[in-house]
């Protein structure tokens, strides 16, 4: 199974995607977590976002998609993957699609998880509430769904217009937002095997 998350800050593709990986044996891989890895590996790549994270910038497409082929080149990737937070834009879309093409692996399906703007602006709160985070306030929740919306929600018609979009409400329970996962993805696939498991819960 090779598939990407979507969905927007605090909709909870973090935890269903921990989730999802142990269900189907195969990494989760968080650009950011990446991203992190390679800054304090020192690498090449590392070194070049650094400075440009330092300087309170964002790091460019081109460092970042190094960054995702270096990793989706790592052993543990061969039986397949999830990836979340990247791609952002269409054109990283395209951009994965040509590295994936040429690899002879292409991705699969994109998983995104819908929730309505009101529950994420609450959700965000209330972890912020929870977590100490007094820089979230209402106005930059507000904020980052907006961009959310704006840059990365027309990847819904691009891998819509592929066949490849599954859509599943994130509210409710996490374990019932996980059955009703598992259960679209089995549908989408023709109640077939990905990446060599079966979908257990179909």
């Amino acid at each position: 199974m090779r598939m990407i998350l979507l969905g927007a800050p605090g909709s909870g593709k973090g935890t269903q995607g921990e989730k999802l990986a142990h269900e189907f044996g195969v990494p989760r891989l968080s650009t950011g977590d990446a991203l992190r890895a390679a800054v304090s590996d020192g690498t090449e790549l590392g070194r070049k976002a650094k400075s440009v994270m330092d300087a309170g910038g964002l790091v460019a497409d081109d460092i970042v998609v190094q960054i995702v082929e270096s990793r989706l080149a790592q052993p543990d990737t061969a039986g397949g993957f999830i990836l979340d937070g990247f791609p952002r834009n269409t054109a990283q879309a395209r951009t994965l699609d040509a590295l994936l093409r040429g690899h002879g692996t292409p991705l699969d399906l994109a998983l995104h998880l819908e929730v309505d703007d009101e529950e994420l602006v609450q959700r965000l709160l209330l972890r912020a509430q929870q977590q100490d985070r007094a820089d979230d306030r209402e106005e930059v929740i507000r904020c980052r769904i907006r961009v959310y919306g704006e840059e990365t929600r027309p990847l819904l018609d691009y891998y819509g217009a592929q066949g490849k979009l599954v859509v599943v409400p994130g509210t409710g329970a996490v374990e019932d937002i996980f059955q009703r996962i598992v259960v679209r993805l089995a549908e989408a696939a023709g109640k077939s095997a990905f990446g060599g498991r079966r979908v257990a819960h179909a």
